[in-house]
């Protein structure tokens, strides 16, 4: 650039930057030509998720779960996505995978963490643990600020028709089969159940934990669903696998 036209480069900026109407024409073709960048080649592409072995729908006992969850704000104080930066590793786990979410609806990322981040809680502690913590957290950690929740062990999940819930999952993408929505009812006692027949519970949602969550063997609780939620998050699948490594270096790679 010679210094004759750095002058002229110069008023034309200064031109634009004082037409409001000139600015605002720039501003939209600039947006619209990154927009158009970034999401045209969706349009040729299969899956933007990289699909790893393990990961499954939740069976009706953890949606049910996943549901309070939501309704009681858990989310408002607790993340649930470790990003890949050292402290957050060490301290939560390994970071998250995008296919970890794929079926959650809405996702439950956040930012706000009042609390520890929740991606891979699972079985991380007794179901026992969780009964205390959820009904006094300051029994158990006595500097927490989190709400008491004890009217979840008193509260019987109420009799909700899941396979509706199933249905209107499998019409955003969740894969429930016509048997897991058909079954969905059965399944949803079923996993609390320890007597119960679940073979085929276990079957067709793999790594499903079947036991009584909340120490109360003669009655189905909101804290039965809500701690099989917490058991199973971050347990379906197995980083250290071959195949989710070779999706974890994929996701570098972007």
């Amino acid at each position: 650039m010679t210094e004759q036209t750095k002058p002229e480069l110069w008023a034309r900026h200064k031109k634009l930057e004082r037409n409001v109407a000139l600015l605002g024409v720039a501003a939209f073709a600039a947006v619209t030509i990154g927009g158009i960048v970034e999401i045209a080649p969706l349009f040729w592409i299969d899956n933007t998720i990289e699909k790893v072995e393990g990961m499954r729908p939740y069976t009706p006992l953890e949606q049910a779960g996943r549901d309070i969850y939501v309704r009681e704000g858990c989310y408002v104080c607790h993340s649930q996505m470790i990003r890949p930066f050292r402290d957050e590793v060490e301290r939560y786990g390994h970071y998250s995978l995008a296919a970890e979410s794929m079926y959650d609806h809405p996702f439950q990322w956040g930012s706000k963490r009042t609390g520890p981040d929740l991606a891979r809680v699972g079985l991380k502690y007794s179901d026992e643990w969780h009964v205390q913590h959820l009904t006094n957290p300051q029994a158990v950690v006595p500097e927490s600020v989190m709400p008491q929740y004890a009217f979840l062990t008193r509260r019987e999940l109420q009799p909700v028709d899941m396979g509706a819930r199933l249905t209107a999952l499998n019409r955003v993408g969740v894969p429930y089969t016509k048997t897991d929505i058909a079954q969905a009812n059965a399944d949803l006692a079923a996993q609390a159940d320890p007597m119960a027949d679940t073979a085929d519970l276990q079957k067709r949602y793999p790594k499903s934990q079947v036991r009584d969550f909340d120490g109360q063997p003669d009655k189905l609780t909101e804290m039965d669903a809500l701690i099989a939620y917490l058991q199973v998050l971050g347990t379906m699948v197995d980083v250290n696998a071959p195949a989710a490594q070779e999706v974890l270096g994929q996701e570098k790679g972007r």
